[in-house]
């Protein structure tokens, strides 16, 4: 057969949000098993799925982790590829938070501060029903509860899953969508209504830090006036440096993320390649130690590293479709 030169390590891609986890596991099972510890590189959700769409063989990736649900348009590429059946494994969730040091105090806002803050183009302060270039240059331009310090924020780039779901989650739904004649619009003109409600800013009030979320913790430690984006699992493993802001009244905690209250959360996926499941050994092995009690379960490994696990009811109804999806 033309197995022979297989790879016999499994290789894996993509989200920065999903890379400590998957870490985890692939330590956990490359001690247990016969198997070689998978090889995990961090790139991004969105330039992870581009790899691994990008075919089917030994010089393209067998898994891509990301921290949002794959799209409609990545999902006709992979199939234009040839990477016909693809599993969707959903293993956790994760709160994106916004975060200042510790240094200075906690911050409360909402998502449409958030939004109001960083939209590259916000509807008319006047009330006119059109959008201006934004004009606020401090937090409390914006609103007047928050401090008088400039608007800083340091963020993921575009190829991110977070900076996706940052985008959807307090931009579009905590914001556009709180907007009457804005959402109207998503229905006449959806083009532009994505446009002006996905667009952050581009004139230096958000930064972009690349998909390294240690190297923005240390910035905030340096600069107690700007204020970071990235998963709760970097809060929870920094929190003698850095707070998460208060958001709609809601603290970002554990508990809160797993029961849906606090409003900036979303699901963490990693993606499998079917064609490769009987030629690159130890796939099945490790996708069983991701979605194992041991790991993904209330009180695994993972839980302990700031992954929200699936609560128990959906997790049962989650493995045994691990290894049948196929897109459409």
């Amino acid at each position: 057969s033309g197995h022979a030169f297989a790879r016999d390590t499994i290789q894996i891609v993509g989200s920065s949000t999903v890379y400590p986890f998957a870490t985890v596991v692939a330590e956990k099972f490359g001690k247990k098993n016969e198997f070689k510890t998978p090889i995990i590189e961090s790139t991004g959700s969105g330039g992870g799925i581009k790899l691994f769409c990008s075919g089917v063989g030994i010089k393209t990736p067998d898994i891509t982790n990301s921290s949002r649900k794959i799209k409609m348009r990545e999902v006709k590429k992979c199939n234009k590829n040839n990477v016909g059946g693809v599993t969707e494994v959903k293993i956790g969730y994760d709160g994106i938070v916004i975060a200042n040091s510790k240094k200075t105090k906690q911050l409360e806002m909402t998502r449409m501060d958030i939004y109001l803050a960083l939209a590259k183009d916000i509807p008319n302060p006047d009330g006119s029903q059109k959008f201006v270039p934004n004009p606020h240059k401090t937090w409390k331009d914006v609103n007047k509860t928050l401090p008088d310090i400039k608007i800083e924020v340091l963020g993921p780039p575009p190829t991110s899953g977070t900076r996706d779901a940052f985008v959807e989650l307090a931009l579009e739904k905590g914001g556009c969508n709180k907007i009457k004649w804005v959402k109207a619009m998503k229905k006449k003109d959806k083009t532009k209504y994505t446009a002006y409600c996905h667009s952050i800013r581009e004139d230096g009030a958000y930064v972009e830090a690349g998909e390294n979320d240690n190297l923005i913790v240390s910035k905030l430690d340096a600069n107690p006036n700007a204020l970071g984006v990235f998963g709760f699992s970097f809060l929870d493993q920094n929190s003698n440096v850095i707070q998460g802001a208060i958001i709609e009244g809601v603290n970002p905690e554990f508990s809160a993320i797993a029961d849906g209250s606090y409003p900036v959360s979303r699901p963490l996926y990693f993606y499998v390649k079917n064609a490769h499941l009987d030629v690159i050994p130890g796939i099945r092995e490790y996708v069983n130690e991701f979605m194992s009690d041991s790991a993904s379960g209330d009180d695994g490994y993972l839980a302990a590293r700031g992954m929200i696990p699936v609560l128990e009811a959906e997790r049962a109804k989650l493995v045994p479709k691990v290894l049948s999806f196929t897109p459409m």
